[in-house]
């Protein structure tokens, strides 16, 4: 073989070795999703959708992926920053496709491994049934599955991304939902002041008025607020005055019992010092606005819940001034700078 053929075999040999390597297979490689001592048990079942890599990373480009709308420029986390704990920075209400306004403001997006419902009122049953509504809503995402499969389809990386995350690498709804629900599983915010302090770890303490913050927090929040994950996981109709421009009943949507009238779910409080503005509809914008209303300004829209009623029979939890102030300081502690600067969850 002379000089010249020998250089052209090896050309071939090369570049069929780069083909080779570069044609996408599916070689899962295992992520764990965190169980920090002081949460309780993940309710997700992870058996059904094993968490990995290149699913991770699937569920992450999507959920900065405009293609998932109708306009191609509505992603998901365009109602949810991750600087803000994943929510709307600045809207009471989502606001969607061509400038459309929702109904209800952003969730948080934070933990979802430890809960078993999802949406203010409980809509969704299941993490990987969730992105269904906002992809859906004529307000927000305003798309279907089947136009966003064909979109997806047409782009080699996506092609060649659900290829490595999945084992059938089809490119369809169950798959779609399941890298979203990848990327949100892992999203675990468990490394704020109080979590150090609880677990002991890094020598962290918590100033005086921090304390005195935890004891009444303790005292007259946690019934609802429970366990380290700050909701009890329930429902409760807290007096708000019905916003007579949405009336909206919260969970009575979703099964029309007159029990659930006005019930929307007990939020979480993790982050809550950047999750504002507060409330299903964002009426408060600052946590001294939350704590004045349950002081003096709840009222009897018809439903609200016992544990609201004090003794002599009116509503609200009786805060002092400092009651408020304290409270204020401890809630800061549940803040993860941490988890509001992981890069892992950045888009870039």
């Amino acid at each position: 073989m002379n000089k010249v053929n020998y250089l052209l075999v090896l050309l071939v040999l090369l570049t069929s070795c780069s083909d080779g390597n570069d044609i996408p297979t599916y070689q899962p490689i295992g992520m764990e999703v965190p169980q920090p001592s002081n949460f309780p048990p993940i309710e997700y079942n992870l058996d059904n959708n094993p968490v990995t890599e290149d699913g991770v990373q699937l569920g992450k480009d999507l959920f900065y992926e405009g293609r998932l709308s109708s306009n191609n420029s509505i992603p998901c986390a365009f109602c949810h920053e991750q600087a803000f704990a994943f929510t709307h920075h600045g809207h009471n209400l989502s606001h969607g496709v061509d400038g459309a306004i929702g109904f209800r403001n952003s969730q948080p997006i934070q933990n979802l491994a430890f809960h078993n419902s999802f949406m203010w009122d409980g809509a969704a049953s299941h993490l990987d049934l969730q992105p269904i509504i906002p992809i859906h809503s004529e307000v927000e995402m305003n798309d279907n599955f089947p136009n966003i499969i064909q979109k997806l389809k047409a782009d080699p990386y996506y092609r060649d991304q659900f290829v490595r995350a999945f084992e059938d690498g089809e490119i369809n709804s169950e798959n779609i939902l399941k890298a979203l629900s990848q990327f949100m599983l892992v999203m675990v915010s468990s490394n704020s002041k109080y979590d150090k302090y609880v677990r002991g770890e890094d020598n962290v303490t918590l100033s005086q008025i921090e304390l005195d913050g935890l004891d009444t927090f303790q005292n007259k929040c946690a019934s609802c607020h429970a366990t380290d994950m700050f909701t009890d996981h329930s429902f409760k109709n807290n007096g708000l005055p019905v916003n007579p421009q949405l009336d909206d009943k919260g969970r009575f949507n979703v099964l029309e019992n007159p029990d659930d009238l006005y019930k929307f779910r007990v939020p979480s409080l993790r982050n809550v010092e950047f999750s504002f503005p507060y409330m299903h509809d964002g009426r408060f914008t600052t946590l001294e606005a939350v704590l004045n209303f349950y002081d003096t300004g709840m009222v009897d829209n018809g439903n609200v819940d016992p544990v609201f009623m004090r003794e002599d029979g009116t509503l609200g939890i009786t805060l002092s001034d400092y009651d408020k102030e304290s409270l204020i300081a401890f809630l800061k502690t549940l803040t993860d700078y941490q988890f509001l600067e992981d890069e892992r969850f950045a888009e870039f």
